[in-house]
């Protein structure tokens, strides 16, 4: 089956920038608009409960202001409930979220916190907001957001990027390339990301089952020096190579099986 993939651009990062001088620059809806024109398919932002980076005003900013889907990571407390219903985002991820933590350090923990996760999913989907999980590459916990109804998860691929080994790297692949394809058998669409960059994007690029990747921190980071625009326009390259490669091996490996069978 072809399957386009499509790319989040995080800005969160813009506004850890501003923040730590004070003032209006620079300022993240501009970039959000920059990545929408540099082939940005949504734009994804982080409120977190201490606003350490995207602030209230900017979620009002980017509603009205952007025309790309509006994709909001928060924390499954009511505080974050009634501001998704108030904003009505295209989508809401749900992560974990501690406030000592630099950055997101690993998925939910979907069956630990059911009781927390039913009525929220339950009230931001009858808002007309499509609801994602964001999860560890494990099938036990892709079974449970599929129990809980959730439409979407994210695999959390931190320990693939950060693995300090090749064959580590390639455990933590495995994984998430086992929990894409199990994902899409229960019934879930599947999205990707933390910590992707050039070097490590183009396998989890080319998994025909996941059909967005969410990348902020990189892209923020390597824009200093290229460039915003040219940056995701690199990035959004890498991605489509990828798939394309992908879906030629996979072309090849149908008429090969086509062949046998016919000889």
């Amino acid at each position: 089956m072809k399957r386009s993939l499509r790319l989040g651009v995080n800005i969160d990062h813009v506004a850890t920038i501003r923040n730590a001088r004070g003032g209006p620059h620079p300022d993240p809806v501009r970039a959000a608009l920059a990545a929408a024109r540099a082939g940005a398919d949504g734009i994804t932002a982080h409120l977190r409960e201490d606003r350490r980076h995207i602030t209230d005003h900017d979620i009002e900013r980017l509603r009205s202001e952007i025309d790309l889907p509006l994709n909001l990571e928060m924390a499954a407390t009511g505080e974050m409930l009634a501001i998704a219903l108030r904003h009505r985002p295209h989508a809401a991820c749900i992560v974990p979220e501690r406030r000592e933590e630099r950055t997101t350090e690993g998925g939910l923990d979907v069956t630990g916190n059911r009781d927390a996760l039913v009525p929220m999913i339950r009230d931001l989907s009858a808002a007309g907001i499509r609801v994602s999980l964001f999860i560890n590459p494990d099938p036990a916990q892709l079974d449970a957001a599929a129990a809980l109804g959730a439409p979407v998860v994210e695999l959390h691929t931190g320990a693939y990027c950060d693995a300090e080994t090749d064959a580590a790297r390639a455990r933590e692949f495995e994984r998430i390339r086992i929990a894409a394809a199990h994902a899409e058998a229960v019934g879930l669409e599947c999205h990707a990301g933390h910590g992707l960059s050039f070097d490590t994007v183009m396998p989890v690029a080319a998994i025909p089952t996941i059909v967005e990747l969410n990348i902020g921190h990189f892209l923020v980071g390597e824009a200093i020096f290229s460039g915003l625009d040219a940056t995701i326009r690199h990035m959004r390259a890498l991605m489509d190579r990828a798939r394309a490669d992908a879906r030629g091996d996979l072309a090849a490996a149908h008429d090969e099986r086509s062949a046998r069978q016919t000889s």
